[in-house]
């Protein structure tokens, strides 16, 4: 025979089909192997061989358990019985070494039993069949599929990145690492990637090992620590480049970068690199981070179909992460609004003690239109207000910033609290009927539609102890008297504002000094772990009975007691607790409509001056209530009342029973009056009017010497 001849020069022809059949069973690329009635190999094809890892002499008649006692041949040779038992053919899927190839793959295995001419079973044939590349596209697509529900179940980054390491490692790489630019896009501003050549600056955000992490292993840096990678390092010319890249454990950039790097944890390190893909989070033109996926060298290494693999999952992941980031960055500026319209600090007052509680809802449900306020009044009063506006996110805020300023314009014209409701549910009417013309016209995009919102006002007088509140749909106070009892104030009920048209009624009570008064918005008590809005209302009430001592301690003790976890909805807690003014920091006169009375008048405000050390003020005081007397005589109707309070400040007040109000105007030249609020005006801080039931009041206030 000519060993030179060309492979595909024709041979001698066979001597019969015979050994053509021989010749096709042997250099068949599938592996066939032929068992007897005892299961016990025959013959078997040149592919079943290698793949056996056994010489020919060393298969013929052992069974398969006999080759590797270990699944799956074990399995195998309880399949072979079967079959050669009942005459049925069997597949069996494995996935495992075949000790010939010392490589790990899917098979696809027929037994399929050999009859005779009487369709006796007399054996048994074996055919495996490579499916690797089969069973790779399905654990592919079932992992596109499991990355999909997992990524991006909250607008959180840092979750977002640990869903897409947790929904890949094991079953995609060894080790996965998800790393976020620490301040947003990169240098160029418009893709958001790092320039080339440049080092990268990058935050640990999250990572995971297909195997525990061994305890004699130096730890890893923590997470959300920040790291740099040089210029030319994998993942810095992917960020550059914008690109995915895989590379092997054994390229001399890969070995230099994963020698020291802090991006591979000393236990990776360790077990060596064997590939490695960098792949960009990159979503609107902009590149977020970049996701690191790593196969130590004894598993297979990662091919083009795992990388477009990793960029499809990755692109899903960056999306989401993307999208945190701006929901991130809404949210920063929805709550920097809000708490801009917030009180920055409650100012002090003479009478009340206050404290104050704000918290924003979850991410998920945004910003929303929770506030309060605590407004100084004339005659040492102060207005405790809660509010809410329905919605969330900017509109919401802004929203309730137009309502805060409108209440303390209306507070500063001292309305009482069912008239300042009245006005105030006017204008959020106003407020809707804008938006609806804008919406019409087409301009008004999310805020379209209308305002919803509540609000409880108060009124509280520290010198005749009373109560006035009036509530438009907004949840009651809770009134915590001295001895610890508790109850909700029964406040007429009034409709939302922005209804329209239907009136709003106050409740007016006297409360003890030193009565705790709670005012709160429905995020408290409705949900939030409290139940219902009754169970959450009886709640608060059970946790507010008692004595209460410092009002910090209380607040701290609601919120804790109401909200165990995040709030779901905005949360306003406001507490006050009540102080009087004694008598002897009040002085009141009763006036006759005669204009001996002003002389009188002087003569009382100067003794009480005396009596409290305020001699400095005495002269200017008496000009402030010569003039208002006056006027009270010549233009308005008795009973005329005088009342000094000294508190913070100086405050005089003449009241009397017309509701006609004085205004302040510029006298001509050879004008005899008209002077008088204008010198009013010149010698005190502020000075303005305030009808009551009777009448009217008008007051002067005027800062108390250094010295007082």
């Amino acid at each position: 025979m000519d060993t030179n001849a060309a492979p595909d020069a024709p041979g001698p022809p066979p001597e019969d089909g015979a050994d053509l059949g021989r010749w096709a069973l042997a250099q068949f690329p599938i592996a066939i192997a032929v068992y007897d009635r005892d299961n016990r190999l025959v013959t078997a094809n040149d592919e079943m061989v290698r793949l056996s890892g056994l010489d020919r002499a060393g298969l013929v008649g052992r069974r398969l358990d006999e080759l590797l006692p270990v699944p799956p041949f074990e399995e195998f040779a309880r399949i072979g019985d079967e079959v050669l038992r009942t005459g049925r053919a069997v597949r069996a899927d494995n996935y495992f070494v075949s000790p010939g190839d010392g490589r790990e793959r899917a098979w696809a295995s027929f037994f399929t039993p050999v009859k005779d001419a009487d369709g006796r079973t007399r054996g048994l044939s074996l055919a495996a069949l490579d499916v690797t590349a089969e069973y790779r596209a399905r654990q592919r697509l079932a992992l596109v599929n499991d990355a999909g529900a997992r990524i991006g179940t909250t607008l959180d980054m840092d979750r977002t990145a640990a869903e897409l390491a947790e929904s890949t490692v094991g079953r995609f790489a060894d080790f996965v690492a998800v790393d976020l630019l620490p301040d947003g896009p990169g240098s160029d501003g418009e893709t958001g990637r790092p320039g080339a050549g440049e080092a990268v600056e990058l935050r640990r955000t999250a990572r995971r090992w297909a195997v525990p992490e061994d305890p004699s292993t130096p730890a890893p840096a923590p997470l959300n620590d920040t790291y740099r990678c040089p210029p030319h390092s994998p993942p810095a010319l992917a960020l550059a480049t914008g690109k995915a890249a895989r590379h092997r454990g054994d390229e001399p950039a890969v070995r230099s970068w994963a020698e020291d790097t802090p991006a591979l944890p000393p236990a990776v390190r360790d077990r060596g690199v064997g590939s490695l893909l960098t792949v960009p989070l990159a979503a609107h033109d902009t590149v977020s981070g970049l996701a690191l996926f790593v196969r130590h060298p004894d598993t297979e290494p990662f091919d083009d179909h795992d990388l477009l693999l990793a960029e499809e999952i990755t692109a899903r992941a960056a999306v989401c992460v993307e999208n945190a980031r701006r929901y991130a960055r809404e949210r920063a500026v929805a709550l920097t609004l809000q708490r801009s319209l917030l009180p920055a600090r409650l100012p002090g007052h003479a009478a009340v003690e206050v404290t104050s509680r704000y918290l924003p809802a979850t991410a998920q449900a945004g910003i929303g239109g929770d506030w309060y306020d605590v407004i100084p009044l004339s005659g040492a009063r102060v207005a405790l207000v809660v509010g809410d506006v329905v919605g969330h996110g900017l509109q919401a805020s802004a929203t309730m910033g137009r309502l805060r300023a409108a209440v303390r314009t209306l507070a500063d014209i001292d309305l009482p609290p069912d008239e300042l409701l009245t006005h105030l549910d006017d204008l959020v009417v106003q407020l809707s009927q804008d938006r609806a013309a804008q919406a019409r016209d087409g301009d008004a995009g999310d805020e379209a539609g209308e305002t919803d919102a509540s609000c409880l006002y108060a009124v509280y007088d520290p010198v005749s102890r009373r109560l006035v509140a009036a509530s438009a749909d907004h949840p009651p106070p809770v009134l915590v008297t001295p001895d610890g009892t508790a109850r909700f104030l029964e406040l007429p009920a009034g409709p939302p504002l922005g209804v329209g048209g239907l009136p709003f009624e106050a409740l007016e009570l006297e409360v003890p000094e030193g009565s705790l008064i709670a005012l709160y918005t429905d995020g408290l008590v409705e949900g939030n772990g409290a139940g219902s809005g009754e169970e959450g209302a009886r709640l608060l009430r059970r946790t507010l009975s008692g004595p209460v001592g410092g009002l910090e301690r209380a607040c701290d003790d609601v919120l804790a007691t109401l909200l165990p976890e995040r709030p779901a909805d905005d949360v306003a807690l406001l507490l006050a607790r009540t102080r009087a003014l004694d008598a002897e920091r009040v002085g009141s006169w009763e006036l006759t409509d005669h204009p001996a009375s002003v002389a009188d008048a002087r003569k009382r405000v100067t003794a009480q001056l005396a009596a409290w050390g305020l001699d400095e003020l005495a002269f200017t005081t008496e000009l402030v209530v010569s003039e208002l007397v006056t006027n009270a005589i010549r233009h308005a109707a008795p009973p005329i009342r005088l009342r000094l309070i000294r508190d913070s400040a100086l405050i005089c007040e003449v009241s009397d029973g017309s509701s006609t109000s004085p205004r302040m105007r510029r006298a001509r030249a050879f004008d005899e009056g008209g002077r008088g609020l204008l010198l009013v005006a010149q010698l005190c801080r502020r000075w303005g009017t305030r009808f009551t039931a009777g009448g009217k009041t008008i007051w002067a206030e005027q800062p108390l010497p250094a010295a007082a």
